[in-house]
């Protein structure tokens, strides 16, 4: 692994409406911490229920994972309070990436507090371009990323849904969906 001083830290986005976003980060996040990476990742949206990729993060020693989020904002009945729990995710978040501990940093569905107007794009692209660390890694995941931070992104990826088994009357499986 190289050096932090000369390696170049990368910015990911996982957007769209197709599945895949999250997983796809998590597959980066476990690839990091088998090649030995400081590894944290932040939940916004999903709540405190058991999943099976925070489960296999528990049998790493290089892998911190925080769901912190409400649960599923859609169904919200406190609109506020999910407002105030996105605040102070995001102030956690710049706190832990400030430190200087990890070599990436995955913020699962973040991209959904900035659709529903909780984060600002702008905010989230200037602190990344201000306080970032110029070597660490961060992706972002969840639908309805900002244009600003789509435009200071190194790599952007939209999943796009084709066709989805929950269209099918198939709820989501585990092991499969969480």
């Amino acid at each position: 692994m190289k050096a932090r001083e000369k390696r170049q830290g990368i910015t990911l986005v996982h957007t769209g409406d197709g599945k895949g976003k999250s997983s796809s980060a998590f597959g980066v996040a476990f690839r990091a911490a088998g090649s030995g990476f400081n590894v944290l990742v932040i939940q916004y949206i999903k709540g405190k229920w058991k999943t099976g990729e925070s489960r296999a993060a528990e049998k790493f020693d290089n892998i911190e994972w925080h769901s912190m989020g409400d649960g599923f904002t859609w169904d919200t009945k406190n609109p506020e309070q999910d407002l105030k729990t996105s605040r102070e995710i995001w102030e956690f978040s710049k706190q832990k990436i400030r430190s200087g501990e990890y070599d990436l940093v995955v913020l699962d569905e973040i991209n959904y507090c900035c659709g529903y107007g909780w984060i600002s794009g702008e905010e989230i692209a200037s602190f990344i371009k201000d306080e970032k660390p110029h070597w660490l890694h961060l992706i972002l995941t969840g639908r309805n990323a900002a244009q600003e931070v789509i435009d200071i992104a190194d790599t952007v990826t939209e999943m796009k849904m084709i066709k989805h088994a929950y269209t099918q009357g198939i709820k989501a499986q585990q092991g499969v969906e969480f």
